[in-house]
Order: structure tokens, then C-alpha cells, then sequence
């Protein structure tokens, strides 16, 4: 058995042979499964950096990830010759991770901003309960607000207001904070000025109990956050643990290493290896992140 996996003249056909059949069967679906993972990837990130008010070109973020992705593979394989199999493979690795880690930038930053748009709602309704109480409406309140706060609330709520201006109705402009700002404490913010607004109420009280929940929140994150940093490094080291003795090995003795990228039984011990690394991180992360 070990004679016939070393032997590249019965695996590459083999493997080269099971490739064309699945590519014939599943034609179609992998073609659309490409497109998603490369240019389809690009909606995304225009979404994103809409959704953060960056002005950008829609043809310079497709040269930007078409050069993160063919060419960080095109470096790979370069850098493998001239070993081609191992460029090939590594290569078509990087390229397809590559695919996805503007969209991954994008949506951290993405999270970033809505986690900090949350962190300023202490201020900013502190400021509307005190607004409302002197007699303010809420949109002098959101003026208030986008004048005195920086940025993102200031940006939201300027559009909020300047989606009143243009005549559409207060309601409307806050349910779209709410899908522009999708948090569990925005939402309740929408909510409880909608409901508000049409049956009365002291809206002022509303907004302290609103920070005050904001607050208990914010709290009982920063607790599972310090209780978890343990759990996120261990898992960062295990994740990399692999990477750093190969790399190790290879600077060593790289004649020891080197079955790995020129037979074929090491190759597909590598892509074996790289698949579960990629899963045990996954694993790792859905144990370690807790939702509040």
C-alpha cells in the first residue's frame, strides 16, 4: 500500500483523474461556489464600507482583492519552485483563503464601529434624557448629540436627521439606524421611541433605563472577556504550534522536511493537515466566543 502511495505515476493520474470527474459532475456548483468566494466577495465589502460612509471605488476594490489573492498565490507558487506540485497546491490554498480576508477586514471593522457606536449610547442617551427633560424634542436631542459626540453616533445620527429633513418620517429613519446598527441595545433604543412616539410616555426615564442596561451589559462583556483571554490564547498557540515546528524543522535540517513537498503521500498529509487546522480553529472559536 505504501509502494503504490509513493509512486507519482499511479497518484497524480489517480488524483488528477477523481478532480476532472468531480469537476464534470459538479460543474456548475463549483463555478458558483468561485464566483462567490472571489468577486462575490465584492458586494460584501462595498456593503461594509457603505455602511461605515467610505467612499470608494467600485473597480479599485476588485483590483485590490484580485491582487491579495492571485497574487499572494502567484507569490506562493513562486516561492515553492521549483517544486511545482507543492506550488500548485499551496497556491491554490493562499488564493482561495485570500478570497476572503478583505470581506473578514471589512466586517471586523464593521463590528468595530457598531461595537463602539453602542459604547457612546451611554453619553448619548444620557444626553437625550436630559435634552427631553428641559423640554427638548428628539430630534433637538439627536442634535445635541451630533454636535457635541464624535463619530459613529455623530454620523448615524446626522443621517438620521437628515433623513427627516428630506421628509421622511421619524420612525423610518430610526428603523434604518436599527439595520445599519444591528445590536441589541440599538434595537431597544428604536423600539421603545417608536412605541413612545405613538402612545405617550416619559420618554426621559426611557432613555436612563436604556443606559443602564447598556451599562449592565457592558459590564458582564468585559467579565466573560477577561474570563475567556485565556481560552483565546491557548487556542491562538495550538492553531500556530504546527506552522512554527515546520518552519523550525525546515531551517534545521530541510532535507528532513522536504518528503512532505515532493512526494505525493507528504502533500496530501500537508492539505490533511491544513484542513484540520482550519477546523480545529473554527471549533476552538465557537467554544471560546460567548454571545451576551
Amino acid at each position: 500500500m505504501n509502494a503504490v502511495l509513493a509512486n507519482d505515476w499511479i497518484m497524480l493520474p489517480s488524483i488528477g483523474g477523481m478532480a476532472f470527474y468531480l469537476s464534470y459532475l459538479w460543474a456548475d456548483k463549483i463555478l458558483g461556489w468561485l464566483h462567490r468566494r472571489s468577486l462575490g466577495q465584492r458586494e460584501e465589502v462595498l456593503r461594509y464600507m457603505e455602511l461605515m460612509f467610505v467612499e470608494t471605488d467600485r473597480s479599485k476594490v476588485t483590483m485590490m482583492m484580485l491582487s491579495s489573492s492571485f497574487g499572494v498565490g502567484a507569490l506562493v507558487f513562486i516561492m515553492a519552485w521549483p517544486n511545482i506540485s507543492a506550488g500548485l497546491i499551496f497556491g491554490a490554498v493562499f488564493t482561495i483563503a485570500m478570497w476572503s480576508v478583505p470581506k473578514f477586514v471589512m466586517q471586523a471593522l464593521w463590528n468595530q464601529r457598531c461595537g463602539k457606536f453602542v459604547d457612546q449610547m451611554v453619553d448619548g442617551m444620557t444626553m437625550m434624557a436630559n435634552g427631553v427633560k428641559a423640554g427638548l424634542s428628539v430630534q433637538q436631542s439627536m442634535e445635541r448629540i451630533q454636535m457635541n459626540l464624535a463619530n459613529p453616533i455623530s454620523q448615524e445620527f446626522g443621517l438620521v436627521l437628515s433623513q427627516i429633513r428630506i421628509g421622511r418620517s421619524l420612525q423610518e429613519a430610526l428603523n434604518d439606524l436599527g439595520t445599519r446598527i444591528p445590536r441589541q441595545d440599538v434595537q431597544m433604543f428604536v423600539t421603545s421611541v417608536n412605541i413612545l412616539q405613538e402612545t405617550g410616555g416619559n420618554m426621559g426615564e426611557t432613555f436612563k433605563t436604556i443606559v443602564e442596561v447598556v451599562r449592565e451589559r457592558q459590564k458582564v462583556e468585559k467579565k466573560i472577556e477577561a474570563l475567556t483571554a485565556q481560552g483565546v490564547a491557548q487556542g491562538t498557540i495550538i492553531v500556530l504550534i504546527p506552522f512554527v515546528l515546520l518552519l523550525v524543522f525546515y531551517s534545521l535540517d530541510p532535507a528532513y522536511v522536504q518528503p512532505l513537498f515532493n512526494t505525493t503521500l507528504g502533500l496530501i498529509a500537508l492539505v490533511a493537515m491544513l484542513g484540520l487546522q482550519f477546523l480545529g480553529g473554527i471549533a476552538m472559536r465557537k467554544i471560546i466566543k460567548i454571545k451576551v
